[in-house]
């Protein structure tokens, strides 16, 4: 399912208008980037966890030459299903 078919869904099931639903998951997106970016947690209980992992610098190799680099530290987004959302998959 890409974007614009998940405004189709969520348009169908709300019996909102395309474009109201649009304009929904663009804030919902726009609201967890700013949040996540920020260094905070945003937490749908039993769908999942939005967050921010921080990764330490390591040592990686070069495919091509085989040299050793060095990969600095950085953050990066994550998400953690909720208990419902696995049960529901699974």
């Amino acid at each position: 399912m890409n974007k614009s078919e998940l405004i189709d869904a969520i348009a169908a099931k709300s019996g909102a208008s395309k474009a109201e639903a649009g304009k929904i998951v663009d804030a919902f997106i726009a609201t967890v980037v700013e949040t996540v970016a920020k260094g905070d947690e945003v937490r749908l209980i039993g769908f999942g966890t939005f967050g921010v992992s921080e990764r330490a610098e390591r040592t990686g190799r070069n495919p091509r030459s085989g040299e050793s680099i060095k990969i600095p530290a950085c953050k990066a987004p994550k998400f953690t299903a909720g208990a419902q959302f696995k049960a529901a998959v699974k």
